[in-house]
């Protein structure tokens, strides 16, 4: 398949888009792929959450060292994205892609045959390392084989369902594996989805890079990724210490001056890792914030959700896993309309209407009390918000990598996947941790519920006249 490395035009803004066209057979083969690795990656962040007092047990490890399993994997999938983004710009995505692959397969190998916990720990460090590279290449090379407009909105529509998805259903799945044959089926899923894909991909995806070679950014790179590491294991560790530990408070503020460090030698360098310009687009800059908000809010709302249902009403975690296979059913049915309202709305309506969705179905939650008619609404305010939430993901991916060069896509999507993980990662520390503070659970979940709605709803009202005179 060819690739066109001219840049597309996008429509005008809020003008009716063409018909969604057909995708080939070979289109909907790279889409599988692309999709199928983007789903592998989404179900690693949940799958093996409820198995963790399992693999404790199995393994030797104590209660606080538990939280190094969701670590050990965050600190490289997030503080590599913009680096390997780049990286795949230069040398090749496809290969950077193929390579990812295959150091996923064998790090969830290594995580299943885990004998203590260094060699599990290792294999999802490099689990982390192999998902740095699958993600920006994999929406790369998405965004440069399918052409932007309704071709490309109909791919970002499928990969954002998906992504939603993995996340859902690692979450029942996670449960079921551990409960029928425990907790190291939750990596040997991993494992086995690393091996479909992996032998399909080679034959189908196109090699695509920039056409010139220019110096990798070295500074540039040594200080956002050495600052982005920093930041994810301070609100990773503050998720389950605080924030009063001198580790947590000190690599909040070397991430924070190393990514202001950042900013500062990409203004100088001739070949910066992230061009400034990039940064100062209208949509990449407002299409980003909109992101962060509508993943940090939603997995800070799954958290606390998830606390309720279990120590409030007194569900067990199968029944919780079935309140949230609603958000998965729901998802779907976004993923297939989203496009379509894109085309109809364009991508900054569908953004801004989203987000203002998911914040008034946030704050319906505030209705919650020890009732048990409560877990119902907690199943269709969170199925319904989850709509509304996926809406936010496809328009804001659409809204950041339009009118983006080919050229430059890796950069584009790179900011895209690492504002996915940042916000996955920052939700729970700054708002999850009122509620499990607090002295009077319902009365912290409640507090939570209303800062986690004002927030989204602000950033709706600022995404909006932010992007106001965006043609998107």
């Amino acid at each position: 398949m060819a690739i066109d490395t001219t840049t597309q035009t996008s429509p005008a803004a809020d003008t009716a888009a063409p018909g969604i066209p057909r995708l080939s057979t070979r289109d909907k083969l790279v889409l599988f792929v692309l999709c199928a690795a983007q789903f592998m990656v989404a179900l690693d962040f949940s799958v093996l959450n409820v198995a963790l007092p399992d693999l404790g047990r199995d393994l030797g490890m104590s209660t606080s060292a538990l939280q190094w399993a969701v670590t050990a994997f965050a600190l490289p999938s997030g503080g590599f994205l913009l680096l390997f983004g780049r990286v795949g710009d230069l040398f090749g995505r496809r290969r950077l892609f193929l390579a990812g692959l295959a150091l996923f397969g064998a790090a969830s190998l290594l995580s299943t045959l885990a004998w203590d916990p260094a060699s599990f720990l290792s294999g999802r460090a490099l689990q982390g390392l192999g998902a740095a590279a699958i993600v920006p290449t994999g929406m790369s090379l998405l965004t440069t084989t399918f052409p932007e407009g309704p071709a490309r909105d109909r791919a970002l529509g499928i990969s954002g369902t998906l992504l939603s998805l993995g996340f859902t259903i690692g979450m029942v799945a996670g449960g079921t594996l551990t409960d029928t044959f425990g907790w190291r089926s939750t990596m040997a899923l991993l494992t086995l989805f690393a091996l479909i894909v992996l032998p399909l991909a080679p034959g189908l995806l196109p090699e695509s890079r920039t056409p010139d070679r220019p110096r990798l950014d070295v500074p540039g790179a040594i200080t956002v990724t050495t600052g982005l590491l920093s930041l994810i294991y301070a609100l990773s560790t503050a998720a389950d210490h605080g924030f009063g530990r001198a580790d947590v408070l000190a690599a909040l503020a070397a991430g924070l001056l190393l990514l202001a460090a950042f900013v500062l030698v990409e203004s100088r360098s001739a070949a910066p890792l992230v061009s400034l310009p990039m940064l100062r687009r209208r949509t990449v800059a407002w299409g980003n914030i909109g992101g962060l908000v509508t993943f940090s809010m939603m997995s800070t709302i799954v958290f606390v959700l998830t606390l309720y249902l279990q120590e409030i009403l007194g569900l067990s975690a199968f029944e919780t896993g079935l309140v949230f296979g609603f958000q998965g059913v729901l998802s779907v049915v976004a993923g297939t309309l989203a496009p379509k309202v894109i085309g109809r709305l364009g991508a900054r309506r569908t953004l801004v209407g989203s987000l203002a969705g998911q914040g008034a179905l946030t704050a319906s939650l505030l209705l919650l009390n020890t009732h048990v008619w409560s877990a119902w609404l907690a199943t269709a305010a969170v199925a319904l918000a989850s709509m509304c939430h996926l809406g936010a993901i496809i328009s804001y991916g659409v809204t950041v990598t339009s009118g983006v060069p080919d050229a430059e896509q890796g950069l584009a999507t790179g900011l895209v996947t690492s504002t996915q993980q940042v916000g996955i990662t920052v939700g729970i520390p700054l708002l999850g941790v009122l509620a499990t503070t607090s002295g009077d659970l319902l009365s912290g979940v409640h507090t939570v519920i209303a800062l986690d709605a004002a927030i989204v709803l602000g950033a709706a009202l600022l995404t909006g006249l932010g992007l106001r005179r965006s043609r998107v």
